[in-house]
């Protein structure tokens, strides 16, 4: 069963990847605050528009409505995609090399959007300074520096699964080794894909993907049969036994999401959603509360993104995966105009976004 029938695969492509630039932005001015309180005596209560940064704070100097260097990673990925017709790795790591690694120096608070996180520092230093070739300049950062950026990919295969995971997985491994983020990373892609197909993020959505895994589309290695049953005495492995050990990574969205709805379990207000899985930075904190948000505010964009921006701490990460998820359900035309409205240089955006959601309608 899918939802959102009346919408195309194109509007829902779009509303994808609008919707993380948008998530992207709404977070740069309130980024990082880990003690509520100040984030609270410096932005009000309830934060529900794009701001600037503080003067004393990360991302200082840029404007209400940019992007942080998340969002400019996203469309550099893009700008290649539409550029090549799809995903092309060389012409990927030629953007990397030509039009952003000469903005960077290595330095945290420095380069464009305002910081550079560390997966993507390491892998300067190792690029350019050291002149390792594409391949050996990953680090083991346990972020969602790739899937900030490989949603573009996600969506962009999301009518072919197994192109999908092939994609997400290469280059997600030019800056991040860590097995469990890219486990993570790639499932993260998967169910975004599956919404964009037009499926519900709701509690069947860990069965499809599970079909998907014994069919071969998905790399995750399993031994069970049907849902999560034992194997059949004496019965062998599957011949494929997948790149990554377990598929317990497609299994989380499922839960999170009966959770999500089960009205014996509030999480009340919903931005507290930070606090019951972790402010940081890592995976294991970031994916949870965006299948949460998108789940619980599966129609109703406004709402999901701006509890993900106010639960402070690493709220850009989760309001950009967030507004992918939902943005997904809902289509570019369920986005409030005005959000669309307060981007920078949201003409080029919407080109370059409506143009490789066509290429995804179409695949």
């Amino acid at each position: 069963m899918t939802t959102n029938t009346n919408l195309s695969v194109a509007d829902r492509a779009a509303g994808a990847l609008m919707g993380a630039f948008i998530g992207d932005a709404l977070a740069l001015g309130p980024h990082w605050y880990y003690d509520l309180d100040e984030l609270h005596a410096r932005y009000g209560e309830w934060i529900s528009d794009y701001t600037a940064p503080m003067s004393d704070h990360y991302h200082a100097g840029m404007k209400a409505g940019e992007s942080s260097q998340a969002g400019l990673l996203l469309r550099l990925t893009l700008e290649s995609l539409a550029a090549c017709g799809g995903y092309d790795e060389a012409d990927f790591c030629r953007c990397m090399d030509e039009d952003f690694f000469p903005h960077i120096d290595g330095v945290p608070m420095h380069g464009p959007g305002g910081y550079t996180s560390q997966s993507i520092r390491e892998a300067w230093r190792k690029r350019v300074q050291q002149g390792l070739p594409w391949g050996q300049v990953a680090g083991n950062a346990d972020t969602t520096e790739a899937a900030e950026r490989t949603l573009a990919l996600a969506v962009r295969y999301a009518l072919d699964p197994s192109a999908l995971a092939d994609a997400v997985t290469r280059n997600t491994l030019l800056t991040q080794t860590d097995g469990t983020v890219v486990a993570m990373t790639v499932a993260f892609g998967a169910v975004l894909g599956m919404l964009v197909e037009g499926h519900a993020l709701d509690a069947s959505i860990s069965a499809k993907l599970m079909a998907r895994v014994k069919a071969g589309a998905l790399p995750f290695h399993t031994v069970t049969v049907g849902n999560l049953q034992a194997p059949k005495p004496g019965a062998a492995e599957a011949p494929t036994l997948g790149r990554f050990p377990s598929p317990d990574a497609l299994l989380t969205p499922s839960a999170i999401a009966r959770a999500a709805l089960d009205p014996d379990i509030r999480i009340e207000p919903a931005w507290k959603v930070s606090l019951v899985y972790g402010m940081p930075c890592a995976v294991y904190h970031q994916f949870q509360p965006a299948y949460y948000l998108a789940a619980r505010f599966a129609g109703d964009f406004e709402s999901a993104v701006l509890h993900a921006v106010n639960g402070g701490g690493q709220n850009l990460a989760r309001a950009m995966l967030t507004g992918a998820l939902v943005g997904a359900q809902v289509g570019i035309d369920g986005i409030p105009q005005r959000f669309i409205e307060g981007l920078e240089e949201r003409e080029w955006l919407l080109a370059l976004v409506r143009g490789v959601a066509a290429e995804a309608a179409g695949a």
